[in-house]
């Protein structure tokens, strides 16, 4: 489940979901890391922390004091894939932690109901729940509300978008249909979580789950209208068992990128995933797209760029990525970043497509349909020239798949019209995916956007009106787009790799002139 701003979860939550098996994922050709006895006692030991993280999740442990809603699913995903490690005993303890809420006291951690439950079968769900106990729903028709609440997800995200129906759970919930819980999830921190349970015949990283969420989302534990928590909590957790049917092992930052992304197809106007945007790309460009960081929010907070692509290119677009990814069905069974630059193929390439995106979070007004309401990116450098001083620059360090931004301003003295900006750009070599985009704001009329061409060692340059009478100023995007790894040692990455273009160096410089007719 997507954290709240509100107040910060523990900082392991969802840690392991890169660390916590000897075999990695099957994504990316089926590598695997090797099946040594250092490499046995590693996984041994992540196995056992999945374990002890999920159990204190479920148990309601998981809280510093201040926090009040933690992370259980890509928990519960990393305590799955982690049972060939455990010994006898932490498996049975795991699978404990896994079974679904009408397991009852099989359920050591107090996740199960303590009475009897009740069903409601309806569409594509069943709905289940308890009439005593703290688990209680409020009335029969706040169940009916999450029914077709959760109907109305199925029908955007497997019927009109297209993804595939979950993985078939064996009528473990009493038929075919997908198994829902409501239970009191708030005082444990949660807004509610989707779990593995099976994997699918004939498969290795494809497997059913259930979901549970929370039995009332009240208002004053939440601070939403119950109404909207449960909408994007749904689509959000759903999505989540969708995933399980493609790779539930995938790369985290991307099942809860796209996961949040898909709150914004289904409950548009709540806006909840807005919390997180001063935390990802849009607000911090340093940051590498796809880290995902335990103790942080900016998997979530980059969710835009899954929606600049979405907007720019079809909302299908999402879709081909997952399908990329996919790890059966003769799917390619790519890793995240693979999957997303074997799409972007068809529109250019990922690297100019992630130099338009990173140059279009300074002006998100511009960039995005909602753009006009969120935070932009911040600037690395802010120049003002003038006849005096015309020239300007800086060096930068960037990470892979992150970017630098500066801002040049012309003063009162730059007024005539010939004035213009050359802009010099020094990158590394082509191979390491260098790029860099210009937007000039101007005063009348719509902004100037272009991209800087790059030579094989990584230089470029470019010139723009520069006139203080028609241009407010010209913002400059360096980019990083490289998603060069090696892959499989266990980093917070894509492809659990090691980027091997991190820290590279870029120089700007930018020069005010007259322009010779």
């Amino acid at each position: 489940m997507r954290r709240s701003i509100a107040a910060t979860a523990v900082a392991m939550g969802m840690a392991l979901s890169v660390m916590s098996v000897a075999t990695s994922s099957a994504t990316d050709g089926g590598k695997s890391t090797p099946d040594t006895s250092a490499g046995q006692d590693l996984a041994a030991r992540q196995a056992g922390q999945a374990l002890s993280r999920a159990q204190d999740i479920l148990s309601g442990k998981a809280d510093n004091g201040t926090a009040k809603r933690v992370e259980a699913t890509l928990a519960l995903r990393d305590l799955f894939v982690s049972l060939p490690s455990l010994d006898t005993t932490q498996r049975q303890q795991a699978h404990r932690a896994l079974a679904r809420p009408t397991d009852g006291a099989s359920d050591p951690n107090g996740d199960g109901y303590a009475v009897p439950a009740v069903r409601k079968c309806k569409g594509s769900f069943c709905m289940h729940w308890v009439t005593s106990t703290a688990d209680a729903p409020p009335s029969k028709a706040w169940v009916m509300k999450n029914l077709k609440t959760m109907n109305q997800v199925w029908h955007l995200e497997v019927g009109k978008l297209n993804y595939r129906k979950p993985v078939k759970d064996r009528h473990r919930g009493g038929n075919k249909k997908f198994d829902v819980y409501l239970k009191e999830l708030g005082s444990e921190g949660l807004y509610g979580y989707c779990a593995p349970e099976y994997r699918k015949p004939g498969t290795k990283w494809l497997a059913s789950g259930y979901c549970v969420l929370d039995n009332d989302f009240a208002q004053a534990q939440y601070g939403a209208p119950p109404v909207q928590s449960l909408r994007v909590t749904a689509a959000h957790e759903f999505f989540h068992a969708i995933q399980f049917g493609y790779d539930y092992h995938e790369d985290p930052w991307f099942m809860e990128a796209t996961a949040t992304w898909m709150e914004e197809r289904f409950a548009d106007g709540v806006n909840d995933n807005r919390q997180y945007l001063p935390y990802g790309q849009v607000k911090q460009p340093g940051s590498s797209l796809d880290v995902f960081n335990p103790q942080g929010f900016n998997q979530y907070g980059n969710w835009p760029f899954f929606e600049f692509l979405s907007s720019h290119f079809g909302k299908n677009t999402v879709h081909q990525i997952w399908n990329k990814a996919g790890a059966s069905y003769g799917l390619p069974n790519q890793s995240s970043m693979k999957a997303v630059s074997s799409v972007l193929r068809h529109h250019g390439g990922l690297k100019g497509v992630f130099a338009r995106y990173a140059a279009g979070n300074t002006a998100p007004g511009s960039s995005y349909p909602e753009g006009k309401s969120w935070p932009s990116a911040t600037i690395a450098k802010h120049w003002h020239l003038t006849q005096a001083r015309k020239k300007a620059g800086a060096a930068f360090t960037i990470n892979h798949l992150s970017s630098r931004n500066a801002l040049v301003n012309p003063t009162a003295s730059l007024k005539k019209k010939s004035w213009m900006l050359r802009v010099v750009v020094n990158g590394p070599s082509r191979k390491a995916a260098p790029a860099a985009y210009i937007i000039v704001k101007r005063k009348h009329g719509h902004s100037i956007k272009r991209a800087v061409h790059l030579n094989k060692k990584g230089h470029g340059k470019a010139k723009v009106p520069f006139s203080s009478k028609k241009v407010k100023g010209v913002t400059i995007t360096l980019a990083n787009a490289s998603t060069r790894y090696n892959c499989w040692e266990r980093t917070y990455y894509s492809c659990q790799g090691r980027p091997k273009d991190q820290g590279s160096k870029y120089h700007l410089t930018v020069v005010a002139f007259k322009h010779k007719r």
